[in-house]
């Protein structure tokens, strides 16, 4: 079990679904993953679908913002980076080059929190834990394994997200079938980076993607495509490491599952 109190920051701590249908998005992922679902009200007729594993909070769903719709912005997985400081820390992504989507603002008394742009184009969030840290479980079946992020520019990613959290980074052997970086934060090794497939539309922005463990990953790419998932890459090994398939929820979120190498 990995349970958690707190989380180091630098760590990505929390995932969030915003989708075109919350009530599909939700049943879906219920079913996919055994999650349970706590319903809080956000508004007059919104609320926030909390995911629970063993009653604790592993991530949420929410209803896709009426200004993204506008845009064309599609289902999609929010990812949260936890910090010790909101301000601090939108202040020093602004000066290394990425752009604030919303200001720090506070989510009444669970934490303060922004939503940021890399200089590539990959949006993600920032996370200032006040009475909620995110997700109380990870790294186990159920829960966010790791996080990666598919960038059209590797090494300027590289450098801002370096810079601003201060991870490490380790990079293929020379020679590998494909350049990834690994990322780690102090010491643990929990997020990765590969640059963008040359097939891949341009109009297709960078993008943070979460794995979530699950006990067999082509069990659970089966159950997804049955309950309306589109497969995008079908059960494959990473030697030495696990083995991992990509979709695509009913609403056109991407996820990928992940079972380690036992």
């Amino acid at each position: 079990m990995a349970e958690f109190s707190s989380h180091a920051p630098g760590t990505f701590s929390w995932a969030e679904l915003a989708t075109t249908d919350q009530k599909g998005g939700v049943a879906f992922y219920k079913s996919l993953f055994d999650w349970g679902v706590k319903e809080v009200p956000i508004g007059p007729t919104e609320v926030y679908s909390m995911f629970t594993l063993r009653g604790q909070e592993v991530g949420a769903a929410a209803t896709l913002q009426d200004d993204e719709r506008k845009l064309g912005i599609p289902s999609h997985w929010n990812m949260y980076v936890t910090v010790a400081n909101v301000d601090e820390s939108t202040k020093k992504a602004e000066s290394l080059g990425g752009k604030v989507l919303a200001p720090p603002f506070d989510v009444m008394d669970a934490g303060r929190m922004a939503v940021l742009q890399d200089p590539t184009g990959a949006v993600f969030c920032l996370w200032q834990a006040g009475r909620s840290i995110g997700a109380r479980i990870l790294y186990e079946p159920g829960a966010l394994c790791w996080t990666e992020l598919t960038t059209r520019d590797p090494g300027a990613a590289e450098t801002f997200y370096v810079a601003l959290f201060g991870w490490a980074a380790k990079h293929s052997a020379p020679g590998a079938p494909m350049e990834y970086t690994e990322f780690s934060n102090n010491g643990q090794p929990i997020i990765g980076m590969m640059k963008m497939p040359e097939q891949m539309p341009a109009h297709v922005p960078s993008y943070w993607m979460p794995y979530f463990q699950v006990p067999d990953c082509d069990a659970s790419a089966t159950k997804s495509i049955a309950l309306g998932a589109k497969g995008m890459i079908p059960p494959q090994d990473i030697p030495g490491t696990g083995r991992f398939a990509i979709l695509q929820d009913p609403q056109g979120a991407v996820f990928a599952v992940f079972t380690f190498t036992a």
